[in-house]
């Protein structure tokens, strides 16, 4: 299971270290895509192919879903983790991401996503003063 918060710098070849804790989980390679709010984010291989067939199974004749699927899977990058640790992100993530150099990288349970650092501190800011709503809400 992927948790916790990391603060992160991508290196001037466009590396980012994947935290150490959530190397053994993710293995060697694994799938890096756009996320939900302008993050990015990291799929084990396994779970990748859990959401590919939740893709595959939407109608394609709806429009919202023709347009998730084809954001999701043409962002979509295999990526391998080298002896460092490292990823590369490429300039189209990079940019869909707003990422600079800091960023902070956060364990989602099944997935792991990587944000900007300015953008993380702005949104969790909003979040955590509507938690006590959204637990409401949300029957937790």
């Amino acid at each position: 299971m992927f948790k916790g918060e990391y603060p992160y710098l991508i290196d001037d070849k466009k590396r980012l270290a994947i935290p150490a804790k959530f190397r053994l989980e993710l293995g060697k390679k694994a799938v890096l895509t756009r996320g939900l709010d302008n993050c990015l984010v990291i799929y084990p291989l396994k779970e990748w192919d859990i959401l590919a067939g939740k893709l595959e199974s939407l109608p394609s004749g709806k429009l919202d879903a023709r347009g998730f699927i084809r954001i999701m899977l043409s962002g979509a990058v295999d990526v391998e983790i080298d002896k460092l640790g490292r990823i590369l992100i490429p300039d189209r993530l990079k940019e869909y991401s707003f990422l600079k150099k800091n960023v902070i990288v956060i364990g989602l349970s099944n997935k792991i996503e990587i944000w900007d650092e300015t953008r993380w501190k702005e949104y969790q800011g909003k979040m955590e003063k509507t938690v006590g709503e959204m637990a409401q809400q949300l029957g937790i």
